[in-house]
């Protein structure tokens, strides 16, 4: 089936892309600043970038591309279906010798993804999903938490989304985890081990591509802070934030979140 050997397609890739970052990490990397405030880019960055770019479109050349490390052509847009790739998500966590950085490879066709792969290499963490089979961590089947209770939930985010002025009544009382790669806690709140995880802030969609799915098929919900599902490839490619769990609970803190979100 296609969407198999796209998903095959994108799991060497991923290796690859590990294998590329585990000669940078903790050897220093030449880093720089990119424009705008946008946050730092390594040399594994751009090596993982020019890497996937020339092999994944080697192999599927009437894919388009967006990536976080290329500069943009809306002409991806003419394409049925285009690769979303974050070569390295969570660069800060990588420069620092973290762990928890990942490699994000999404295929999304007319909008919506349909084979995802993320990646942390330094944990050898492989989780994978198309959009007719279950979402797999190593190959055995993961499920989100069936919790449905906001009180004592874990939640993933960043400190700021839990500001009193983006909820109705009090803010509710979770326990705040955090994970610098937004990919990874999407697929941690896919494994079950986290029960959601929230960013209100608008979203790079190669952030989010490929744990979008693999949430999805782990029984879980995801749509952006409106409560409208993600749709990936936009002229503009951000979303209106993003959050994740199982279906009950993702009602839950939905129904907490202040409408319209001051963001």
């Amino acid at each position: 089936m296609p969407e198999t050997d796209d998903l095959q397609l994108l799991i060497d890739a991923a290796h690859a892309s590990g294998d590329i970052a585990r000669t940078y990490f903790n050897a220093q990397p030449q880093v720089w600043d990119k424009a705008g405030g946008a946050g730092p880019v390594t040399e594994a960055d751009l090596a993982i970038d020019t890497m996937l770019k020339a092999d994944l479109l080697d192999a599927r050349p009437d894919y388009g591309w967006l990536s976080e490390e290329t500069e943009d052509d809306t002409a991806r847009q003419t394409n049925e279906h285009i690769f979303i790739i974050d070569p390295i998500d969570g660069t800060r966590a990588f420069i620092a010798g973290e762990r928890h950085f990942s490699h994000s490879l999404a295929i999304a066709r007319n909008g919506k993804v349909c084979a995802a792969v993320v990646y942390v290499p330094m944990m050898d963490l492989m989780f994978t999903a198309t959009e007719t089979a279950n979402s797999t961590l190593n190959g055995e089947n993961i499920i989100t938490s069936a919790r449905s209770d906001l009180d004592g939930a874990t939640l993933l985010t960043t400190k700021p989304n839990l500001k009193p002025e983006f909820w109705n009544g009090d803010v509710p009382p979770v326990e705040r985890k955090f994970r610098p790669s937004l990919a990874y806690r999407l697929c941690l709140v896919a494994q079950g081990r986290y029960d959601a995880m929230l960013t209100l802030r608008d979203c790079w969609e190669w952030d989010i591509a490929a744990g979008d799915l693999i949430v999805r098929q782990a029984g879980g919900t995801v749509t952006d802070r409106h409560d409208a599902p993600l749709v990936f490839n936009n002229p503009h490619p951000m979303t209106k934030g993003c959050h994740a769990a199982g279906p009950s609970l993702h009602k839950a803190l939905q129904s907490r979140i202040r409408q319209p979100c001051p963001q």
